[in-house]
């Protein structure tokens, strides 16, 4: 029970990784706030939690909007009194070279990967400060230190929020509060599995296509970042500052050829 006792907010808890790890975390003790847009994914998320005997409150809140991101914080302390970890892990993808990007959308991932770390991270963190203790989580990806064809959009968001994670460590540390990021690889969620029916004509090679670039040759699982998520959570971790954590499948690292 590495989480024994902890508040716990994850944004983007519905589906994928975020509501995996709200899943690992309350078995590991934490009281979990789902957030999501999707109040059915968010509360299917709390029902699962509260199946297996754990604790979870959904609040259903756009982590670009800065109202709501305060209510949502506010409302957690009142119900738990405190947050213990904060999870930004809400954010989407973007597929396309710079060129092919519409302004419109460029400002929507814009919006969403990195406004919505800055958002949480502004209204929980004075609350950690209060306590002088608190871990931050940060969802960036392996794509923030390689090149990748046609993630323009999506890379230049995840960078800025490993960037961030590096800065707000510096600033956060004399106030006890740990941030670091995740860094996975291409992970096997519906949202990728939506891509490969949508982006290829046979999803099976387009898939092979995928692994091809990780030594492992084979796509992560939600659990793998989720398990890593976890120890970053956790004291296993204490002497963890600023750093980016690589759930990859070798991807940065490694080449087959």
């Amino acid at each position: 029970m590495r989480l024994q006792d902890q508040v716990c907010i994850i944004t983007g808890a519905g589906s994928g990784i975020g509501q995996t790890t709200a899943i690992l975390f309350a078995a590991e003790g934490a009281s979990v706030i789902v957030n999501d847009l999707d109040e059915a994914k968010g509360e299917e998320t709390v029902r699962q939690i509260e199946a297996n005997g754990g604790t979870a409150l959904f609040i259903r809140a756009d982590v670009t909007k800065p109202d709501e991101v305060k209510a949502m914080t506010e409302q957690s302390i009142a119900r738990f009194g405190r947050i213990d970890v904060l999870f930004n892990n809400a954010g989407i993808s973007g597929v396309g070279m710079l060129h092919e990007i519409e302004p419109d959308f460029w400002d929507r991932i814009m919006s969403i990967n990195i406004k919505g770390v800055y958002l949480p991270s502004k209204y929980v963190i004075p609350h950690m400060m209060e306590r002088r203790k608190g871990v931050v989580i940060q969802m960036s990806s392996c794509v923030a230190e390689i090149g990748l064809a046609r993630r323009a959009s999506y890379a230049a968001t995840k960078g800025a929020v490993l960037a961030l994670t590096k800065s707000m460590q510096v600033d956060y540390a004399p106030y006890g509060i740990r941030v670091n990021a995740l860094l996975p690889g291409t992970i096997l969620t519906p949202f990728v599995e939506g891509y490969l029916r949508q982006s290829y004509d046979d999803p099976a090679a387009g898939l092979d296509s995928i692994r091809g670039r990780q030594l492992s040759e084979e796509l992560g699982r939600p659990e793998d970042v989720a398990r890593a998520a976890l120890f970053l959570a956790s004291d296993d971790s204490k002497f963890m500052m600023g750093s980016p954590l690589y759930i990859d499948g070798g991807v940065v690292f490694g080449k087959n050829a």
